[in-house]
């Protein structure tokens, strides 16, 4: 039997794969209160042509509809990737409980990678957060994701 973060990083992973088959960037996330999934989400930014539409982003706007609430106070969140600081931002706005991600994001990453979010002086919370869950695979999909961005510009050369 797996755990239950690895058992939702998994649904998370399903969601980066969605975003993968629409030429997205593999990013996918889910939330869960009561250890029970309430929102999915998964990048839509050329989709939509929103660069709000990041998969944290997406998941958020369904939990909060959901529980008709924008406080998710007794939510968790797992995200195949390292949350940037809009994601983090929108994270601690919703008061988000925990976060827990797969892949770091060297280079946009807020949590730890470019920014650190816990460095962030004088915010009334700050969420938990652990990251390195999966994250061989939530990497392997950004990197094989960008690998075919790579050989098609190739090959339209």
């Amino acid at each position: 039997m797996i755990d239950k973060k690895t058992y939702f990083m998994k649904k998370a992973i399903l969601e980066a794969k969605k975003a993968a088959k629409m030429d997205e960037v593999p990013i996918g996330a889910v939330i869960v209160k009561d250890d029970k999934i309430i929102a999915r989400g998964f990048n839509h930014r050329e989709k939509k042509n929103d660069i709000t539409s990041h998969a944290e982003i997406e998941a958020i706007r369904k939990a909060n509809k959901r529980l008709s609430n924008w406080r998710l106070v007794d939510c968790d969140i797992y995200i195949t990737t390292e949350p940037c600081l809009m994601c983090m931002g929108a994270l601690y706005q919703a008061h988000i409980r925990n976060i827990y991600y797969g892949a770091s994001d060297p280079k946009g990453g807020a949590v730890s990678s470019s920014i650190n979010f816990k460095d962030i002086k004088n915010l009334n919370h700050y969420p938990n957060i652990e990251g390195g869950i999966l994250k061989d695979e939530c990497s392997s999909l950004l990197k094989e994701y960008f690998k075919h961005k790579r050989e098609m510009k190739k090959q339209g050369e």
